[in-house]
């Protein structure tokens, strides 16, 4: 063998090592980051990336968003051994997995919410349902300025709505809690089917497509998040934001700490859990428009005029319950 080729096999091995030595201390840096679920959407997820990097926590923690379905699958069948050791998600899915897995640990931070919430998890956002309409398509077909979402099961609306699917969408448990508490089940599921017919191919799966396809003109009506709404007719679109007679109900998401063997991590991950869950809440508050604590204030134009509770805890049963009852409503 030459010399110059046992300096190359020499010089092979010796940079086959430092890749190596690199990739064992990068996987153990990584396995020191915290790791974060969210269900959040793109505005929730940059307003917390943002208060991390602000506390000095960027490089330290690694973010990963998921579906609410999926998020909420994870946690109910993985419990405290999922990967994430922070998730901000739905409260009522977080309140169902604590249940079933005893999963998260007590908050160590204070908070001054409005409402009294279970000591392992505050809130960082709330969303609350509402019916939006585009009034240029409403002027051109004709159509009365909706007061109910009773009011779009009307003949004249069909092919003009748009709605979420509760099956695929949290949104779409918004207008299910509001039709049940004010009709019942008899009435209720027959004002769920005519929503539905009248909707036809409209039935969408995500909270946002209603309102894009308001926007779009594609439709004259909708039902979503208010704050959507609000802020498309701001933006100059012919958009108006209608709170209906059955009310305006809400949920929250909220940010938890699982609790691991790790005790130094999960300190951390507790430290990052109050970073989100208080310096996040000024920019989160541009977005999502409901005070959940002390000293908060929201616009006028940001409050519902009829904020509904429904009349049994949120959980992740009842949703299953509501999901089987949009079901045999088709």
């Amino acid at each position: 063998m030459s010399k110059t080729l046992k300096i190359a096999l020499l010089s092979l091995v010796a940079l086959s090592l430092v890749f190596v030595w690199v990739g064992r201390n990068s996987g153990k840096a990584d396995e020191e980051k915290v790791v974060i679920y969210t269900n959040g959407d793109e505005e929730a997820t940059a307003a917390m990336e943002t208060s991390l990097k602000d506390a000095g926590y960027e490089g330290k923690y690694v973010l990963q968003s998921l579906g609410t379905s999926e998020l909420g699958g994870k946690l109910l069948a993985e419990g405290d051994e999922i990967e994430a050791d922070v998730v901000t998600m739905s409260s009522y899915f977080i309140e169902s997995a604590q249940e079933q897995h005893s999963m998260f640990k007590d908050l160590s931070f204070s908070t001054k919410a409005l409402e009294n919430n279970p000591a392992y998890y505050t809130p960082i956002l709330a969303n609350t349902g509402s019916i939006f309409v585009n009034t240029e398509v409403l002027k051109q077909k004709g159509l009365p300025m909706p007061t109910s979402i009773k009011d779009l099961t009307k003949p004249e609306y069909k092919g003009f709505v748009s709605i979420p699917n509760i099956l695929d969408s949290s949104t779409g448990w918004l207008l299910v809690q509001a039709i049940i508490n004010q009709y019942g089940d008899a009435e209720g599921k027959k004002v769920l089917h005519d929503l539905i017919a009248n909707s036809g191919p409209h039935l969408e799966s995500s909270g946002s497509g209603p309102i894009n396809k308001v926007q779009a003109g594609e439709v004259a009506a909708g039902f979503g998040l208010r704050y959507q709404a609000v802020m498309a007719k701001e933006s100059g679109l012919p958009i108006k934001f209608v709170d209906p007679a059955e009310g305006n109900f809400s949920y929250t998401e909220s940010v938890a700490v699982v609790n691991k063997d790790n005790e130094a991590k999960t300190n951390l991950a507790m430290k990052m859990a109050e970073t989100i869950s208080k310096d996040a809440r000024e920019e989160l508050l541009k977005h999502y428009p409901v005070a959940l604590y002390e000293g908060e204030k929201v616009t006028e134009k940001n409050k519902p005029a009829h904020p509904m509770k429904f009349k049994q805890p949120l959980t992740v049963e009842l949703l299953k319950q509501h999901q089987e009852f949009f079901k045999s409503a088709q």
